[in-house]
């Protein structure tokens, strides 16, 4: 069964494996099988769920609700997200003001089925509204009730730091920062890891596995698999464009015999490895089956050794994407 731990400092328990529907439910997965995929998490013991109102705007909040319709809501941990544009795309359809917060958070809870999220995030920093605005709106959000603990995706350090400041302030529980993470992807390292640890946030991480890269099915100088995501531009081709490049192919190659070392699949070596950072809280994992959900909960309680996490370094070299700065590539400077 997948193990838990806490977010960030706070007293919150979450599965180390979050099973998230960005773009699954409603979108590459049929309801059905969606259906499959999140009763298969709930069965090797994965509680955390985290979903946004923005994926296929807003039909994925409304898949997730429906799939977990009769689990007991105390037992679940429940997150969503804000900022992207939903709806007709109206001038207050997007970012973070208070108006466009409060509507949000309102629609999330209908689609969801539920009175409140356990994790209320801002998707992106929201350069357009003052940050007092927000965090004000989200004071306000948990103090109705409605969410119990807040958090970001994509801030970068100093948003983090300032962010965390009001949440004190307003004396709410800022806990966790939802960053790309993976081995291939480290610009969280530097910078967001420890001006986290200063203020008590946890990582969820997104695309440990490089959006399928590090699960070693792209080969250099092959085309990509039929029916692959690298493929189908309706479940993330373009995210995937930067790593589909034959040195990174070759160098992702190189890990195999690690994982067979270890008697892992590359797939579980590339979750386990995020899970060694001691600021990571969880590790998010999606699926378009049921039994990609069971194969890599047994990422979960792996421990990597040092000797074999520097054989990794030493494997994908200077390939590795380690610049802080390219946080800020991950949403937009004006909505």
């Amino acid at each position: 069964m997948v193990n838990y731990r806490y977010l960030g400092n706070s007293g919150l328990k979450i599965t180390e494996l979050t099973y998230g529907n960005w773009i699954t439910h409603a979108s590459q997965v049929e309801n059905d099988q969606a259906k499959a995929c999140v009763r298969a998490a709930l069965d090797v013991g994965i509680t955390s769920f985290d979903t946004a109102d923005v994926y296929a705007n807003t039909a994925a909040e409304t898949v997730l609700g429906d799939a977990l319709r009769g689990e007991r809501r105390e037992s679940l941990e429940i997150f969503t997200k804000v900022y992207w544009p939903t709806g007709p795309g109206g001038a207050n359809d997007t970012g973070l003001s208070r108006k466009h917060i409060m509507e949000s958070i309102n629609g999330s809870l209908t689609r969801l089925k539920t009175d409140y999220v356990d994790l209320y995030q801002a998707h992106r920093y929201d350069y357009d509204t003052p940050l007092e605005e927000t965090m004000s709106a989200f004071a306000d959000i948990v103090h109705a009730g409605k969410a119990h603990y807040i958090g970001v995706s994509e801030w970068t350090a100093d948003q983090i730091r300032a962010g965390a400041a009001l949440a004190k302030e307003l004396r709410i529980p800022f806990v966790s920062s939802q960053p790309q993470y993976s081995m291939l992807w480290r610009v969280i390292e530097d910078e967001v890891v420890p001006a986290s640890k200063e203020v008590g946030v946890g990582q969820i991480v997104w695309s440990p596995v490089a959006q399928g890269i590090l699960t070693g099915k792209y080969k250099p100088g092959q085309p990509a698999p039929a029916g692959s995501r690298a493929t189908d531009e309706k479940s993330g081709a373009r995210f995937i464009e930067r790593f589909m490049k034959d040195d990174i192919l070759t160098r992702v190659a190189g890990l195999q015999p690690i994982a067979d070392e270890l008697g892992l699949t590359m797939a579980q070596l590339a979750i386990a490895w995020v899970l060694q950072n001691d600021n990571v809280s969880a590790a998010i994992i999606g699926a378009s089956r049921p039994e990609q959900i069971v194969d890599n909960a047994k990422a979960s309680g792996v421990e990597i050794p040092a000797e074999l996490m520097v054989r990794i370094d030493e494997v994908l070299g200077d390939i590795v994407e380690r610049d802080p700065a390219r946080t800020t590539e991950a949403g937009p400077l004006s909505r």
